[in-house]
């Protein structure tokens, strides 16, 4: 069937065969389609929806149309978990080094930020001299000496996400949950991980904006990850406030080693916690061996040095984990005009304040300024004295200053 007849028949709400959907992702995957009927199918699949079959069918090919991660060279339980995008969401920082410590072996491919959210990749590239952009014989090394990896997705590794995503962004089809599903699935399935833990972000400052799109997204691709013979479960985690009180490159990777050295915001800490276990417990279904607890190996320091060890091996220089990255050249207070509580501190406008002070980007391909960002002195709860800061805003520019400022005081609400 053409495409066109694809699109009719999705349009009137009829299911897509298996060969329907392969047929369409060989013709995505090879530039054969033009992007005007592919938009077309994405926005009949919008309103029509997918089925559990048709999803899964879809993430399959989708994860299929290039390369694929034979990881069955390394030891052990091949962990992976993904967020689906928050404000100061450094989890992976702590949570792959935790999960290593405790016995499993962390191959984890990641993205950079776009928008609001940050990306795990320009996070680590804070650290002087490490290097993401690994091939899959340098990946696989890292993983086999120190237990965990984390790097940049290559460009050949589910290609036929890329270009219905680029697609999707610029037609309004973003928001469908199969699309969501398969796409994030499709990179997952296609880095070849037994067990996938999924954290579904659900808030103001997440994709997910209520608590049934999130459970209905969460249990999508737990289906799909199942339904492909992988062990997967997700977790649906707050992100009204920002993770932690560091948003911005450096300083969350500073942030994400206080927790390693137990200390640290304690809803960071708890939510890293909860993670881990949630793979351990993969683990064990998968496997039936016995772990240590993720809390005790977060307190007796070796946490810390399997993030060391996978820096070191990916060329970075670990002594800024102890001297500490340099200051951004220009930090700012922002002050309270009034005494009471903090009712908000709204993640969004945290994290767009991040992105104009130039931690983030808003095109694919714009530099970052790893220094920048923005910390909270203040959460959702705290008392607050007229004159105390809020927020502490760091940049390399300082004319971003005062949009930042604003932004914030738009949205800070004190009872």
């Amino acid at each position: 069937m053409s495409l066109l007849g694809l699109i009719g028949k999705k349009r009137r709400g009829l299911r897509l065969t298996d060969g329907d959907i392969g047929a369409f992702i060989k013709g995505v995957t090879a530039g054969a389609l033009p992007d005007y009927q592919i938009a077309a199918l994405l926005m009949a699949i919008c309103f029509a929806g997918l089925d559990s079959d048709e999803t899964l069918s879809l993430t399959l090919h989708m994860a299929h149309s290039g390369k694929t991660l034979d990881l069955s060279s390394l030891p052990g339980v091949k962990a992976d978990k993904h967020s689906t995008g928050g404000v100061g969401d450094k989890t992976t920082l702590i949570v792959a080094p935790l999960a290593a410590a405790c016995g499993l072996t962390v191959a984890k491919l990641s993205g950079r930020g776009l928008g609001h959210t940050g990306g795990t990749v320009d996070k680590l590239e804070s650290v002087p001299g490490l290097q993401t952009a690994l091939t899959t014989s340098q990946f696989l090394a890292v993983v086999q000496k120190t237990g965990v990896c984390v790097a940049a997705q290559s460009a050949d590794l589910a290609p036929a996400d890329r270009v219905l995503y680029e697609l999707r962004d610029v037609t309004g089809t973003v928001e469908s949950i199969p699309l969501i599903a398969a796409s994030v699935m499709s990179k997952k399935l296609a880095a070849g991980a037994d067990c996938i833990l999924l954290d579904v972000k659900c808030g103001d400052g997440a994709f997910m904006k209520t608590p049934a799109d999130a459970q209905t997204l969460a249990d999508t691709m737990v289906s799909i990850g199942r339904g492909a013979g992988r062990s997967c479960r997700a977790i649906v985690s707050p992100m009204d406030t920002p993770l932690g009180h560091a948003v911005g490159n450096a300083l969350e990777v500073t942030e994400a080693v206080e927790v390693l050295r137990g200390r640290g915001p304690a809803d960071l800490i708890e939510c890293c916690l909860e993670l881990t276990e949630g793979l351990l417990a993969l683990a064990r279904e998968r496997s039936g061996a016995a772990y240590p607890s993720a809390r005790a190996k977060l307190a007796d320091g070796s946490a810390l040095r399997k993030l060391s060890e996978m820096l070191s091996a990916q060329g970075g220089d670990v002594s800024v984990l102890t001297r500490g990255f340099p200051p951004a050249p220009f930090i700012r207070e922002v002050l309270s005009d009034k005494s009471g509580e903090l009712a908000r501190a709204d993640a969004e406008a945290v994290g767009v304040a991040a992105g104009l002070l130039g931690a983030g980007r808003s095109r694919k391909g714009d530099p970052v300024d790893v220094s920048a960002g923005v910390l909270l002195r203040k959460k959702p709860g705290d008392a607050v004295t007229a004159g105390e800061p809020l927020y502490e805003l760091h940049t390399s520019a300082e004319a971003a200053l005062p949009a930042a400022e604003a932004l914030l005081r738009e949205h800070i609400l004190i009872h």
